[in-house]
């Protein structure tokens, strides 16, 4: 007695053969145990901390480089040999500027300031000016086009590569420290 060959009998020994239970994997989770437990298995297996570090170091890096490069000059309309070059985009040190003078900022400090931890966005710029019919280059470093938020941990951070101990002299409760995965 030979039986008719049935790919949904194949497919269900051949994924029990391997110890998954497909029809179990694709139910919904009905209680919240399980939801969390799926939680944690998720954050073990995407490092979800490090992921959006690793993210956020790769633009500071490379992406705002490519975006100044992007569309880094500008010339006038009257007179095409007058323009404006940015080159060199850099993040700065976490800072704020009061009465003049730069004052680096802590996480610790903002918190308790209200105010947000960000970093000087710093080109070097490139540019001609008109004077007397002439039109000589210049060049001025270290300008700030604006100010980016700065992520805690990340290597714009002054808490980058700290350990414990460093963190407490920050203000930082070690307790806080990232751990990729759960432990």
């Amino acid at each position: 007695m030979s039986t008719a060959h049935d790919s949904t009998m194949s497919h269900e020994t051949d994924s029990l053969s391997y110890g998954i239970d497909k029809q179990y994997l694709a139910s919904p989770i009905k209680n919240s145990v399980d939801k969390y437990q799926l939680i944690l298995e998720f954050l073990k297996v995407r490092e979800l901390v490090k992921q959006h570090l690793d993210s956020f170091n790769y633009f500071v890096k490379t992406e705002i480089k490519k975006i100044v490069r992007a569309d880094n000059e500008i010339r006038s309309t009257r007179d095409p040999n007058v323009y404006l070059r940015y080159r060199d985009v850099r993040i700065g040190e976490p800072s704020m500027i009061y009465d003049g003078v730069t004052e680096k900022l802590s996480p610790q400090k903002c918190r308790l300031s209200s105010l947000t931890y960000v970093a000087p966005i710093y080109v070097t710029v490139d540019y001609t000016t008109t004077m007397k019919g002439r039109k000589p280059e210049s060049t001025e470093k270290d300008v700030i086009i604006g100010r980016m938020p700065i992520m805690l941990r990340s290597c714009s951070c002054m808490l980058y590569g700290k350990d414990e101990e460093q963190l407490a002299k920050l203000g930082e409760c070690p307790c806080n420290t990232p751990h990729f995965g759960i432990e």
